[in-house]
């Protein structure tokens, strides 16, 4: 069966995305449907869970929505490239240690790719592929927090 046409792909998501997901909000599941009607997946690094899961009953939340979601693993060959990533950037420390795992699961993903992330000028810092056409380079998506700490996002718009 033929993939449906349109905007779309693989949908990697930060722990903000995943979070937003898992709240049910409108905006992540859509782009989320429109990758699974693509017959795409929906994708998070492991690197990621230890952001969003806390070992509490609050947890039930993300623990449902992973059951929909590949969780890429992060082995050495990862973990080297992403710590060339950062030198290749020029971005160091704890900061972007994070990121940039997720990062080298994005540019790992057969294209398109859609990246929806609460930190959209360093995700495309790093996901930056300027040897590739336009229409094949990983579509960074922002993702808006609500004011209060903790809360979850509630925006997604193309940054």
């Amino acid at each position: 069966m033929a993939k449906p046409q349109g905007v779309g792909g693989t949908l990697v998501l930060d722990a903000q995305g995943l979070v937003k997901f898992a709240a049910g909000d409108p905006a992540v599941r859509a782009l989320a449907r429109k990758a699974y009607e693509r017959y795409e997946q929906v994708v998070t690094a492991a690197s990621t869970l230890a952001e969003v899961l806390r070992g509490r009953a609050e947890d039930a939340r993300i623990h449902r929505v992973l059951q929909r979601v590949s969780v890429a693993s992060i082995d050495k060959e990862l973990g080297r490239e992403a710590g060339e990533l950062l030198g290749a950037t020029g971005m160091s420390g704890h900061r972007y240690t994070v990121d940039a795992l997720l990062a080298v699961v994005a540019l790992a993903q057969p294209r398109s790719v859609v990246l929806v992330t609460s930190d959209p000028k360093d995700m495309a810092r790093l996901t930056e592929e300027p040897e590739r056409a336009k229409n094949q380079r990983i579509a960074v998506l922002k993702v808006l927090c609500r004011s209060g700490a903790g809360g979850p996002p509630d925006r997604v718009w193309v940054s």
